[in-house]
């Protein structure tokens, strides 16, 4: 945003410069890095990214001192995020350590069959998160469990992502506990009910079809190809931890507290420090072999839970896909993605402040003709927010304030915009991989951003759902007359 009226307002070109830089770096990072993109090349091109977009707003009038300053108060945004993704290190390495992980893992291996496991990922992300109201939490506990699982049974790691993050923010979004949810009817002026229940025309479809594609996916499976491997990852699992129902105490404490609203922080680290008296309790194995040489056995023990706290648990029993799978977690396992993070806001701040954001968004208008073009306009401009801006609640209240009016003057119930608003910004988050979203599933999931991109089929598909009800007029909702109430058609 501009600071003074001697300032130049940015043009068109002008506009396009950092973002075209951006995606130009960002292309040239995945073909010359591969998957590694995101731990530095990335960071890199959303610095030159703001950097361009700094340079513009100097030319422009703006003062260094005065950009800067914008900067630093985008990266507070980003700040909540980044202590609970360090809150979640914790909780991962504590979680494997005391076998709440290894057990979720050895269970889901006991009764999950391979043919229809990417389709019971979806289903049971979705309720847990529907329950919940938090897709991180749900990839950051039962996500990682079923990681591990799909590791055992030698299945697809993308593919198991793509259904975990599918569920995931199936339930987040229909969720009255979600924060999104509850932050698109406030932006665009309805109440929460009206918007869950006119998101389930756009959802329902969507989710459905998902785990449809999940189901033929699972058909395709070589079950007999998984058998030995199956065997051998829980033999191993039972070797190095102990498992057994109490394990699960963890997991039952934290989706508690989660459903009582507590704030999140506190809520993941209270389940780390069950998880440590769990494994003190019951984890000797796991607990020696981190204890190394220590001077003696307490000072050991001691050792490696302050190990596990800042660098995470490490598994060595010989099998490299096992030790892998559960050698994770710890603060230090969240620096790449918190850096991927602030670099992200940097560029975003930058943008926003110089008023290229603002010229592009204005630009969109001149785009909108009629309701379908208005609802495609809106999810477009949702996505370019999330890519921008690299917060999916940005994503959400800049589009929501642009398009409320548009959507008035155009006698559309404010619902048809929140509804938009989540099949567009709350949807691909994830899969963008600069995104906190993007960046947070794929730190926790361990599956690079575009590796699992192409399977997150209800992401995919929602705001493609949206796009089609627009352009046919169906269950687009008109502004009921004044004093009718909500008695508009859903």
């Amino acid at each position: 945003m501009i600071d003074s009226k001697d300032n130049k307002e940015p043009s068109l070109a002008q506009a396009l410069i950092p973002v075209a830089g951006l995606v130009a770096l960002l292309s040239f990072s995945v073909y010359l890095f591969g998957e590694d993109a995101s731990y530095g090349p990335n960071q890199i091109a959303l610095c030159v990214g703001a950097a361009l977009a700094a340079a513009i707003g100097w030319r422009n009038g703006l003062t260094w001192p005065a950009i800067e300053d914008a900067i630093v108060a985008g990266i507070t945004i980003s700040l909540r995020p980044i202590l609970i993704l360090f809150s979640v290190g914790v909780l991962i390495g504590t979680w494997i350590l005391s076998g709440t992980v290894p057990t979720m893992i050895y269970y889901s291996l006991l009764i999950l069959d391979p043919s229809i496991f990417y389709a019971a990922s979806c289903i049971i992300c979705g309720l847990i998160a529907l329950s919940i109201g938090s897709s991180w939490t749900v990839a950051g506990t039962v996500g990682i469990a079923l990681i591990g699982a799909a590791a055992g049974l030698g299945l697809s790691l993308d593919i198991t992502a793509g259904a975990i993050i599918s569920g995931a923010y199936f339930g987040d979004k229909m969720s009255p506990l979600s924060e999104t949810t509850n932050l698109a009817p406030a932006v665009a002026g309805t109440d929460l009910f009206s918007h869950i229940g006119h998101m389930v025309w756009t959802t329902i479809p969507s989710i459905l079809i998902a785990i449809v594609l999940y189901v033929i996916l699972g058909l395709n499976i070589d079950t007999s190809a998984s058998a030995d491997d199956l065997a051998i990852t829980m033999r191993l699992i039972q070797e190095n931890f102990t498992i057994n129902p109490f394990m699960l105490l963890p997991v039952a404490a934290l989706l508690f507290m989660a459903n009582k609203r507590l704030p999140p922080i506190p809520t993941i680290l209270a389940g780390a420090a069950l998880a440590v008296v769990l494994a003190l309790v019951f984890q000797g194995k796991a607990l020696n072999a981190m204890a190394g040489d220590a001077p003696s056995l307490a000072l050991g023990i001691f050792k490696g839970i302050w190990q596990t706290l800042f660098d995470g648990f490490v598994l060595e029993s010989g099998n490299a896909t096992l030790d892998d799978l559960m050698s994770r977690g710890g603060m230090s396992s969240m620096l790449n993605t918190v850096w991927l993070i602030l670099c992200a806001m940097v560029f975003g701040a930058a943008m926003d402040y110089t008023g290229l954001l603002q010229r592009l968004v204005q630009t969109t208008l001149s785009f909108v003709h009629s309701t379908g073009s208005l609802i495609a306009t809106t999810i477009g401009t949702c996505i370019g927010a999330n890519i921008i801006t690299s917060d999916q609640y940005i994503a959400i209240v800049l589009p929501g304030r642009m398009y409320k009016e548009e959507y008035a003057n155009r006698h559309l119930d404010p619902k048809n915009l929140s509804r938009t608003l989540e099949d567009a910004a709350t949807m691909t988050s994830p899969l963008i991989p600069w995104n906190t979203c993007g960046a947070y599933m794929a730190g926790t999931l361990g599956v690079a951003t575009f590796a699992y991109l192409p399977y997150c089929f209800f992401n995919l598909i929602c705001p493609v759902v949206a796009v089609i009800y627009g352009f046919l007029n169906f269950k687009i909702s008109p502004l009921a007359p004044e004093g009718a109430g909500l008695e508009a058609s859903a």
